[in-house]
């Protein structure tokens, strides 16, 4: 019989994780964004790990965990929105496969470009993240590739999950914690880490209200899916949650919420101006929605990404300076 997913990832597997890849990482920093006088966010900086975003974590233990069992693929291949295209590129650079990489026909361009820039081959296939899951399963089949899951894998999954554990040592007095929620990879990671170590802490999921797959799955009690084409975060638009990851989010988190595009794209202008990051829509959903919901002490927000499009970033920055003067 095979294993359920939480028998698969534990926080065993994570700190197995953490020891595999701990010469690849970076530890990354936590930030004390001060909002008011008597309101701090405290923000873990994923913006600010290689390739610059979360998703080197996921990548690097996916990608290693092969090596580790003797198999000797003839070369690596995953579909991505961008972020974990460019992790599992790097990832294999570095370790010496060949990658290929099947991205949205409509991709943000520095996310291409960064993938580019390891070395990986491009594909543009679809406009969903079912779509190019779908065909980089096939080529995977009949090249004789290896699969890395960008979200519904144990291994990624556990990747990820190593930032709970620097949370762990990080932050103490960690009361709330907001997470964006993709395909549900990070979240699941994070979840199963925090609540094996912090179990008070409560653990509030984030998706754009037009990218709702998982509140809606989770509402219904089952896996629904949803076109989330239409937001801004790009890294978001996960058409519905994964089977490994589903099941995790039901135990471990304990409530999802959506935040608007104009939320959305209102945290990224903070965020900069004011907390001096860039970040990219799909790691602002988190601090969108704890400043919404009003910053408590022992809050914190995973920042899970800073790879924006520099002609959006500048447009949303020019709004402000306008509205200013």
């Amino acid at each position: 019989m095979q294993a359920s997913a939480e028998e698969q990832v534990t926080l065993t597997t994570i700190r197995a994780a953490q020891h595999r890849i701990a010469g690849l990482v970076y530890t990354t920093p936590m930030l004390d964004w001060e909002i008011t006088v008597d309101q701090t966010l405290r923000l873990k900086l994923e913006n600010t790990q290689k390739t610059g975003s979360f998703k080197f974590r996921g990548a690097a233990n996916a990608i290693l965990s092969l090596r580790e069992k003797g198999l000797s693929p003839a070369g690596v291949i995953t579909a991505s929105s961008g972020n974990h295209g460019q992790a599992v590129a790097a990832v294999a650079d570095r370790v010496g496969l060949p990658a290929t990489i099947v991205v949205p026909e409509d991709v943000v361009s520095v996310k291409a470009e960064a993938i580019r820039r390891f070395g990986a081959h491009l594909l543009y296939f679809g406009h969903t993240s079912e779509e190019r899951i779908a065909y980089a399963q096939r080529l995977a089949e009949e090249e004789g590739l290896a699969y890395i899951a960008p979200y519904d894998d144990p291994n990624t999954i556990s990747g990820q999950g190593t930032i709970g554990l620097e949370l762990s040592d990080q932050c103490s007095a960690l009361r709330r914690l907001f997470v964006p929620i993709g395909g549900g990879g990070l979240i699941a990671g994070i979840a199963t880490a925090i609540k094996a170590l912090l179990p008070t802490v409560e653990v509030v999921g984030v998706e754009p209200a037009l990218a709702d797959d998982t509140a809606a799955s989770l509402a219904a009690g089952r896996i629904v899916s949803r076109d989330g084409s239409q937001t801004v975060a790009d890294g978001l638009r996960t058409t519905h949650p994964g089977r490994c990851t589903f099941p995790i989010i039901q135990r471990h988190v304990d409530r999802v919420v959506t935040v608007s595009e104009a939320e959305i794209s209102a945290a990224v202008q903070h965020l900069a101006l004011e907390a001096k990051q860039v970040v990219e829509p799909s790691g602002a959903v988190s601090a969108a929605a704890a400043l919404r919901e009003g910053i408590r002490d022992g809050d914190v927000a995973v920042i899970s990404g800073g790879n924006i499009d520099p002609q959006l970033l500048a447009a949303w920055l020019t709004s402000v300076s306008e509205t200013l003067l």
